[in-house]
């Protein structure tokens, strides 16, 4: 116990510090203070660039940092033209690549971008297809510490040491994720795993057979596994410590969700969201907000935490008991919304950029971020009073959090970019379509 204990709490310490554990951070809050992070960098001029380091093959899923080691998921076509379209398009075709690919991890020195080692997890055809303006490694790798665990959806969930020693391997099964409404169309899995305590938690939502399971991070054998009545989803699962009880939150069409994650009990439920979920839940206090944006109802909501039962508010209402408000057709599609100094900001695909009040849900402004027009996929993240938005067209917009807008910068890195950044040592750390960044004073 007192192991255990202590455990956590230096678990607690170093995420004070400078880890970025799983997608969007700690927490999944995309927040990271005390950073001291560039508003201007110039790439071609190597102006505040601490490092670049090209990663091979293709991936949307997020760099993550633990101490000095960065680490990151790819897969690597057999294809040289492999590619994706990026852009706001409606079509929903999936990518004719179904060559042989290597799914790999890498692990980077944060300090200096060198390549540190790299493991092949699986090589083959991909048994999943993906959209065409994905990657067969969507998915955003997890550690704590001690674990690193890498979820490449039908190829397999895969877990390794600091040091890149494999500890173990579980095939979850082949996944069919796509359109709701069109079965045919395949666009393949994005959720990313998560760790809390000893447990490895994914979120496995697709046309049948969806279910949500917690694995032994030490041996992957399965410790719970709860079947779940849902449509695909590519939200990634949020833990809510609260204080009378922690909840594991999902995004999901059918319903959003409140389960127990040492057993996998439902603990609430909530309707009304949209068919398509991406976005991962987020919380502030004792506010979970959950957003999702295809229309027609692209719903935000603010849902007290400790709720239980179904807590769908009836008819037109826009808050309940459980629910202290909710907003239709401003919820994002793709990026996760961000909780910053008691504001909410919610950045659309078309780069429509929200404020709100959290407590609320006061609107404070309404702008529209200057991009090239092929709009934003990753989510923001948030350090020293600033917010960086990231665009599919290649420019980081700084922007200045508080009620009144302010764009400080953009700034051009040349390449696409649809992962969302890292922060940590002093760095943003961007992923682009074929690079690596560390962005920082010097």
């Amino acid at each position: 116990m007192y192991r255990a204990r202590l455990a956590a709490l230096l678990f607690v310490c170093t995420l004070s510090g400078q880890d970025w554990p799983s997608f969007r951070g700690p927490n999944a809050s995309g927040v990271a203070d005390g950073q001291k992070l560039p508003v201007a960098w110039d790439v071609s001029k190597g102006t505040n660039i601490a490092w670049k380091t090209p990663i091979p093959g293709l991936a949307h899923s997020s760099p993550i940092v633990w101490g000095d080691r960065i680490f990151v998921v790819t897969a690597i076509s057999s294809r040289p033209d492999a590619g994706f379209k990026r852009g706001l398009y409606g079509e929903g075709d999936a990518s004719d690549d179904r060559s042989v690919q290597q799914w790999k991890l890498f692990c980077l020195n944060r300090k200096t971008g060198a390549v540190l080692w790299e493991r092949l997890a699986y090589q083959g055809v991909p048994k999943e297809k993906r959209h065409m303006k994905a990657t067969y490694a969507n998915a955003t790798p997890a550690t704590d510490g001690e674990v690193v665990v890498a979820f490449f959806g039908s190829q397999g969930l895969y877990a390794y040491d600091l040091d890149g020693k494999p500890l173990w391997t579980r095939d979850l099964g082949r996944f069919d994720v796509g359109a709701y409404d069109l079965p045919e169309y395949e666009w393949g899995t994005a959720s990313s795993p998560i760790l809390y305590r000893d447990l490895v938690i994914v979120q496995c939502d697709q046309q049948k057979g969806s279910f949500l399971t917690a694995l032994d991070r030490k041996t992957g054998k399965t410790v719970w596994k709860t079947e779940r009545e849902e449509l695909p989803s590519w939200g990634t699962p949020t833990i809510y410590p609260g204080k009378a009880r922690t909840e594991l939150v999902t995004n999901a069409s059918n319903f959003i969700r409140g389960y127990d994650p040492m057993t996998g009990k439902e603990l609430w439920r909530l309707g009304g969201s949209s068919k398509i979920t991406a976005p991962t839940p987020i919380y502030s206090g004792d506010l979970i907000v959950v957003a999702s944006g295809r229309r027609p109802e692209a719903p935000i909501f603010a849902i007290h935490a400790g709720a239980s039962g179904d807590i769908t508010l009836p008819g037109d209402r826009k808050e309940g008991q459980s629910v202290a408000w909710s907003k239709t057709q401003r919820g994002p599609y793709m990026p996760t919304p961000l909780v910053y100094r008691g504001l909410l900001y919610v950045l659309g695909n078309a780069g429509i950029f929200d404020c709100y009040d959290l407590k609320t849900g006061r609107e404070i402004y309404r702008e529209r971020i200057p991009h090239q027009g092929s709009g934003f996929s990753a989510s923001p993240v948030a350090s020293d009073g600033k917010i960086y938005l990231s665009s599919e067209d290649g420019d980081v917009v700084v922007v200045n959090a508080g009620e009144h807008f302010e764009l400080m910068k953009t700034n051009a890195m040349d390449e696409p970019i649809m992962a969302t950044p890292a922060i940590s040592g002093g760095l943003l750390i961007v992923r682009t379509q074929h690079q690596l960044y560390g962005i920082g004073q010097r």
